[in-house]
């Protein structure tokens, strides 16, 4: 099975400008986070954009949708970021793209910081990418959600799930 990997930008790739104290973005780190997490997985890395999720507005969400359209493979790992996750999981739910499995993930510290959880959601994405029936998941903290019944909880920093919208 070949999996496809869409980065988004988001915490995963930040990294910290010790000049200026900011975070900014450069190139991805999901490479870097293959081979140290000893991927032995057939992927395939694409990167969409390099934003903060609060820069996601709907043409990017548009532009994730047909990049997730246009992609060979039937598994997709979305890399993004944790504040505007859950919109852009249902955008593609929306969009109705039929049988692919779709599992966002994300980290709350970047990759770049070296305490990350970002290595530990981006395994848990492949590994649920692999399993789970087709539709749209978001993949935090060793757990699965559907999209439309997951939130991030702000207090916490933790997904959670919650009843289903509708």
């Amino acid at each position: 099975m070949r999996i496809r990997i869409l980065v988004t930008g988001g915490t995963f790739d930040k990294e910290y400008d010790e000049l200026s104290g900011s975070l900014f973005f450069k190139d991805t780190h999901l490479p870097e986070m293959l081979d140290r997490g000893r991927c032995m997985l057939d992927v395939q890395l694409e990167t969409v954009m390099m934003i903060d999720s609060l820069q996601m507005d709907d043409a990017g969400r548009r532009q994730v949708v047909d990049r997730v359209r246009a992609a060979e493979e039937d598994a997709i790992v979305i890399s993004h970021g944790t504040d505007t996750m859950v919109d852009t999981a249902g955008a593609l739910a929306d969009a109705g793209i039929a049988g692919k499995t779709i599992v966002l993930t994300g980290a709350m510290v970047p990759y770049a910081f070296g305490s990350s959880d970002g290595l530990f959601n981006l395994g848990s994405a492949l590994s649920f990418v692999q399993v789970l029936p087709p539709g749209v998941y978001v993949a935090m903290n060793g757990q699965h959600f559907r999209w439309d019944a997951v939130r991030k909880n702000k207090t916490t920093g933790c997904f959670e799930h919650q009843r289903p919208k509708g």
